[in-house]
């Protein structure tokens, strides 16, 4: 099977979830990396009844009825980026942590840079929590290129339904 997809509607705007046969391959909360993607993947095709499960849990996540997803998932990535996004994955709901603090989680005390390139190329923002990584000083720090609004609605959800 090819990759589909479906979207929802949600306080930040759609969100738009890809799947294959192996599970959900990418998640989009930009509207503008959504449009730069599917131009590129002109040959995916829209699935309600294969995503189900997915946009029935994202729609979850954002009515704080959910905090943790259960859904099969493909993660594409380096040792390092995939180590970093086990670590945000460790992040409580509701919570933040600083790109510090996943250094030293990681043991790569050096590495605050590449956290934030892992970051940057997280393809399943939401369900590997991203947004809940913020500047040592609780500044936000460049969500999603520089969508910081985005990353402070996320915050402020969890922080809601915690």
């Amino acid at each position: 099977m090819k990759e589909v997809y479906d979207y929802i509607e949600t306080q930040i705007g759609k969100v738009y979830i890809v799947m294959n046969e192996v599970g959900v391959i990418r998640i989009e909360v930009i509207e503008s990396k959504w449009q730069e993607f599917i131009k590129n993947n002109s040959d995916i095709n829209i699935d309600k009844e294969f995503c189900t499960d997915a946009v029935k849990q994202m729609d979850e996540y954002f009515k704080g009825e959910r905090k943790e997803f259960n859904l099969p998932i493909v993660i594409e990535g380096t040792i390092f980026r995939k180590e970093v996004w086990r670590a945000l994955m460790e992040i409580p709901y509701g919570e933040t942590r600083s790109y510090s603090y996943i250094a030293k989680e990681i043991n790569n005390e050096k590495a605050i840079r590449a956290i934030g390139q892992a970051n940057k190329s997280n393809s399943l923002p939401i369900i590997i929590p991203c947004h809940r990584v913020i500047g040592k000083n609780n500044k936000l720090r460049g969500y999603a290129g520089d969508n910081i609004d985005v990353q402070l609605k996320l915050i402020e959800l969890e922080k809601t339904y915690k």
